[in-house]
């Protein structure tokens, strides 16, 4: 085995690790890839052998393209009050792909990743990089150009906004299917006080609007409010198919063998407290929802 092909080998044993980081990061499974691919094309221009810890050296190496990439969208105008929803992971509701385990490790939910968006970009990876991979803030520090201190305010900030916003789910994948099942069957016999019940007081609704309101995200706050918005759903309700969305119970509505959306729910005590709907049909496009559609 030549250095090139070494080199290579010894990358592919951190691909999933910094696909997983940049995920996070950016909440885009494409710009996620852009970023680890230019990590890849950075390695091959570095000298390895002043590199004493491969792994460490590469999770910086991404973080700072990430960083980039989120500063880029700002400027751009793109984190405005608009709510941006990040792509989904979507798979089988009965089976657990690993290379889905790997990239959703700690609970990466989409109703998470809606929060994530909501940080500034120093925020985001003082937060992802320490809370969810644990790196030290002094490692971080220079990433952002503040101080070790600073830094740890900034995740600590971050901290309790996704604490606010984003509750974790009930671990129990069961007592998750239970609600959503409970959720499409009250839908479907127009059964409103049933949809109130299953529904958490503060529960929020975020759709992307698909095409009628492409590039537009929708909010809609409030059991009352989010049970009505429901009983439109009831002619969906042929159509639905249960599956894992970034990691949580949710459901693919497919007709024709065509998905039509994509909804994440998150659960916890036993009640719906986020729904997060992808309905985009050029977003819908770039999934991978291979037996999903039928």
């Amino acid at each position: 085995m030549d250095e090139s092909d070494a080199l290579a080998e010894r990358f592919e044993e951190h691909r999933s690790h910094l696909r997983a980081v940049a995920y996070r990061m950016l909440g885009s499974l494409s710009e996620a890839d852009d970023a680890v691919q230019e990590t890849w094309l950075r390695l091959g221009r570095t000298d390895v052998a002043e590199v004493q810890n491969l792994g460490g050296w590469l999770t910086t190496v991404v973080a700072r393209i990430c960083l980039s990439g989120l500063r880029r969208r700002a400027q751009r105008g793109e984190d405005s009050l608009e709510v941006r929803m990040p792509d989904p992971v979507v798979g089988r509701a009965d089976v657990v792909d690993p290379e889905h385990e790997v990239l959703l490790a700690d609970s990466v939910g989409l109703a998470l990743l809606v929060v994530l968006e909501s940080l500034t970009p120093a925020e985001r990876i003082a937060f992802v990089l320490h809370d969810m991979f644990a790196v030290p803030f002094d490692e971080i520090a220079p990433m952002i150009e503040k101080s070790a201190a600073a830094t740890r305010q900034l995740a600590s900030r971050a901290r309790r906004r996704v604490q606010g916003q984003a509750p974790a789910p009930d671990p129990d994948r069961a007592r998750q299917r239970e609600a959503v099942a409970a959720f499409f069957a009250a839908s479907r016999d127009g059964d409103f006080d049933a949809l109130v019940a299953v529904l958490a007081p503060d529960v929020v609704l975020r759709s992307d609007g698909g095409a009628l309101r492409a590039g537009r995200t929708v909010v809609l706050h409030g059991a009352e409010t989010v049970a009505s918005q429901a009983l439109t759903f009831r002619r969906l309700s042929p159509f639905v198919r249960p599956a894992l969305v970034n990691g949580v119970a949710g459901v693919v509505v497919a007709t024709a063998g065509r998905a039509m959306s994509v909804m994440a729910f998150t659960v916890t005590g036993g009640r719906i407290v986020a729904i997060d709907v992808i309905a985009d049909p050029d977003r819908l496009g770039k999934l991978d929802l291979a037996g999903l559609e039928a």
